[in-house]
């Protein structure tokens, strides 16, 4: 049978879009390796205020994820999608010029306000033939993971030239530069109609909220995102303690990152080839559980940190790709955007739930209270993964 490639056009929705999706994961990203640091300079900050204002765009992104997908359907992707990047690049203007926490939180929270992600995946979904949307959608992943770990190495970087004000000028112009994409690359659709594969339908959300497995797979992003989260209050903190300053930490990242990549890869490959997912999936929530302990341990020992971060990092990656797949191999055919749209939802709540537990967690008992929430969080992912049924093998 002959191929049916994806069109020029479809190739150039897909990067485009790819490419608004990574400009905008950037600028949030890249706060997350030194904002702890950076925000202890300010005169009002506690541990909690600053674990809220970490993760407080998270709360704002998981209550409007879903119904800006809704007002993208009745006024259009574009303008929304639009709506949105302007609402962030306000919130990151309004953060930039903050000198308080309570400024900084109020930036965050309309940082979170543009939450187009929805949108945007609804928008790929118009432009791409159904036998090339899952093309589509990994491309925008991947380019989201990409994003991550440049944002994880150039904060730092970045920290010691401009500091978390011009990161915070900077995520404001990326921002304004998605809505230059936007309009001069990402192609027109003839038409907007609902794709159930790509967006949330009001009328499958019951069917969805029942559906055992989905609900262990939503607890597993949100809890792999709140332990994220509340990692990077801490991480921070503990490689100082060991001697490697804020804007020299990128040394440790950019290795890490590296060989986290590569060491996931091998295991990617038996879940999938072999029919392992299960064991595979099991086996990267009990690293996350023993990279915290070893964390909690590693204050002062560089090479416990550095081992704690790269078993830390493999588990995040491997299970990051693990979990999109699960969501679209269990979901009913006809209730996939709606499965993936609670899913998403679920991983931002975490990123609050991180932020804001993980904050209050470190004034209380300091950066060990926190790896041990990670790890109880952790290993209560596991005893809610276990009785998972294991998922049909990818079609080859």
């Amino acid at each position: 049978m002959k191929a049916d490639p994806m069109t020029g056009a479809e190739r150039r929705a897909a990067l485009s879009l790819a490419g608004i999706f990574s400009l905008r994961m950037l600028g949030l990203f890249m706060i997350y390796p030194v904002f702890a640091l950076y925000a202890r300079t300010l005169p009002d900050a506690t541990p909690f205020t600053i674990g809220l204002a970490l993760g407080v765009y998270g709360l704002t992104q998981a209550l409007l994820q879903i119904p800006f997908g809704f007002l993208s359907d009745r006024w259009g992707r574009k303008p929304i999608i639009a709506a949105g990047l302007v609402l962030f690049a306000a919130g990151s203007v309004l953060a930039a010029l903050a000198h308080s926490m309570d400024g900084i939180i109020a930036g965050r929270l309309l940082q979170g306000a543009g939450a187009v992600g929805s949108a945007i995946l609804a928008l790929a979904a118009d432009l791409t033939r159904e036998q090339h949307r899952t093309k589509a959608m990994a491309v925008i992943g991947m380019t989201i993971g990409l994003a991550f770990g440049l944002a994880v190495v150039a904060g730092p970087v970045l920290y010691r030239w401009i500091g978390v004000p011009g990161i915070f000028w900077l995520t404001a112009g990326l921002a304004l530069a998605g809505i230059g994409v936007l309009f001069g690359l990402v192609p027109q659709p003839a038409k907007s109609p609902v794709q159930e594969d790509a967006e949330a339908v009001p009328a499958l959300f019951r069917r969805v909220l029942a559906h055992r497995e989905l609900l262990r797979l939503d607890f597993g992003i949100l809890a792999q995102h709140a332990i994220l989260t509340a990692s990077f209050l801490s991480v921070p903190l503990v490689l100082r303690t060991a001697g490697v300053q804020a804007h020299d930490q990128w040394f440790i990242y950019l290795p890490v990152l590296v060989v986290s990549v590569l060491a996931m890869v091998p295991f990617i490959i038996v879940a999938e080839r072999r029919a392992r997912m299960k064991p595979v999936f099991l086996g990267g929530i009990a690293a996350l559980a023993v990279a915290q302990l070893l964390l909690l341990l590693a204050p002062g020992r560089l090479p416990l940190v550095l081992l704690a971060l790269l078993l830390f990092f493999t588990a995040f990656n491997l299970l990051e790709a693990s979990l999109p797949s699960l969501i679209s191999r269990l979901a009913p055919p006809h209730a996939k955007g709606t499965a993936l749209g609670v899913y998403s939802s679920s991983q931002f709540f975490g990123i609050f739930l991180g932020g804001a537990l993980g904050g209050w967690l470190q004034g209380v008992w300091g950066v060990n209270g926190v790896f041990g929430f990670c790890a109880l969080l952790a290993a209560l992912w596991w005893l809610v993964a276990l009785p998972m049924r294991p998922p049909a093998a990818a079609r080859q």
